[in-house]
């Protein structure tokens, strides 16, 4: 908001009018809304003490650098360097096509931590397969395509669906702030990640073949 505010305003974006912001990037991008608001305002102060620092060069005369994220991935791609943390080794989920934009770091529940990133690439056209499907997603199966073919809901809770409750009771008999409580807490959240990957996994798949095979798909929720 800033780099455009200068390039195509000719003006600057003061702190207080990026923080006003951030309950409408929550809206716009829900998952703003898992980070604590302090952290938020921790970020726009950041930026707004870069911007702060290059405008203070570029009136002195110096040749400053333009205010970018303080990370980057080296060439073998085993190693994330972040800003203020260090290299952090990582294993990359797939090749990384493009320049990268943004860095998002998170953890989980379970204590995985991940690194997402944004690239900026120009995508390969998909070929053209001329057909059109209507995909009719329902309570009794998955989805319904306008073909007549049917993909059966995958039932990833009912398969763990016993060691969920004998994890869950085992969470209840346990004393609040014990280890043990701790414990057991890990282990619900682990098979809640479980779960939510296998969905997760299958959406995707599930997606990838519509792509492949039709032109164009048309959902109905």
């Amino acid at each position: 908001m800033r780099k455009d505010a200068r390039e195509q305003e000719r003006r600057s974006i003061s702190y207080h009018e990026s923080k006003r912001q951030i309950p409408i990037w929550k809206k716009e991008h829900p998952e703003l809304s898992t980070v604590y608001s302090q952290v938020l305002q921790d970020v726009s102060k950041r930026v707004d003490l870069a911007f702060e620092a290059f405008f203070r060069r570029v009136k002195a005369g110096e040749n400053p650098g333009y205010p970018r994220s303080g990370f980057h991935l080296n060439d073998a791609g085993t190693h994330l360097s972040a800003s203020k943390i260090g290299d952090i080794p990582i294993v990359l989920h797939r090749p990384i096509e493009g320049p990268i934009k943004t860095l998002t770091i998170r953890r989980t529940a379970t204590g995985k931590w991940y690194a997402c990133s944004s690239v900026e690439y120009e995508p390969t056209p998909a070929r053209e397969k001329g057909t059109v499907v209507g995909v009719d997603v329902g309570l009794e199966s998955f989805a319904t395509l306008s073909n007549g073919e049917k993909t059966e809901n995958p039932r990833f809770f009912r398969t763990d669906e016993k060691a969920l409750a004998k994890a869950q009771r085992k969470l209840s008999k346990t004393e609040k702030g014990t280890p043990e409580r701790k414990k057991a807490r890990k282990v619900v959240a682990r098979i809640h990640e479980r779960i939510a990957n296998r969905r997760l996994d299958f959406a995707h798949q599930t997606s990838r073949q519509l792509v492949d095979r039709f032109a164009r798909s048309c959902l109905r929720t």
